[in-house]
C-alpha cells in the first residue's frame, strides 16, 4: 500500500512552468495531444467498425474522407504560423497541441498514404500498429514530462518526511564512559 497523497492541480502547473522552458513546454504539450488523439482516433474508428456509439464515417460525393486530410489541414496551419507568425503566434501552446493532434491524424491512417493497399482494417496489421505506435506515444509523452516529474516526486517526499536537521529537540548527549 502507498502512503502517496493526490498531487494538487496547483503544484502541476507550477512544476510545469518552473521544470520546463518554452520548448520543452511545446513538446510535452505536442505529445500529450498526439497521445490523447492518437488514443481517441482509436477508439473512434473501432467504435464505426463495430457500428457502436454515436460515430458515423464522413463522406462527401459518395467518397469517403479519412482523418489524415485534417491532419494535413491542420499541419499546414501550423507550418503557416511557424513561417509567417510572429514569434508571440509560434509559441502559443494552441500550435505546439494542433501539431501533436495533425501528426497522430496523419501517423493512425500512414499506410493509405503511401499508397499500400488499404490494410488499416487487416488484423495482424492493425494489432502491431496500435501497439507502436501507442508505445511510442507514451514513451515520447513521458520523456517528455519527466523534469516535472521529477519535481513532483521531490516535493512530494519533501514533505512526506520530517527534515531531521529542523528538528527544535536534539537528542540528549551519552555520556562517554
Amino acid at each position: 500500500m502507498s502512503n502517496a497523497r493526490p498531487i494538487p492541480a496547483a503544484a502541476v502547473r507550477v512544476a510545469y512552468h518552473e521544470e520546463l522552458n518554452d520548448g520543452q513546454r511545446s513538446a510535452l504539450l505536442s505529445w500529450l495531444s498526439f497521445t490523447g488523439t492518437f488514443a481517441l482516433t482509436r477508439g473512434i474508428t473501432y467504435s464505426i467498425r463495430a457500428g457502436r456509439g454515436p460515430f458515423r464515417n464522413l463522406s462527401a460525393g459518395g467518397e469517403h474522407l479519412h482523418h489524415y486530410l485534417w491532419g494535413i489541414g491542420m499541419l499546414a496551419g501550423v507550418g503557416a504560423i511557424a513561417v509567417r507568425g510572429e514569434d508571440r503566434h509560434r509559441r502559443h501552446p494552441g500550435v505546439a497541441v494542433c501539431y501533436g493532434t495533425a501528426l497522430a491524424l496523419i501517423v493512425d491512417e500512414f499506410a493509405l498514404l503511401l499508397d499500400l493497399k488499404d490494410v488499416y482494417w487487416a488484423r495482424q496489421g492493425r494489432i502491431s500498429v496500435d501497439l507502436g505506435v501507442g508505445g511510442s506515444a507514451v514513451a515520447g509523452t513521458y520523456l517528455a514530462a519527466r523534469p516535472v516529474l521529477r519535481r513532483l516526486a521531490r516535493d512530494q517526499t519533501s514533505t512526506a518526511a520530517p527534515d531531521p536537521a529542523g528538528d527544535p529537540s536534539p537528542e540528549p548527549a551519552q555520556s562517554a564512559r
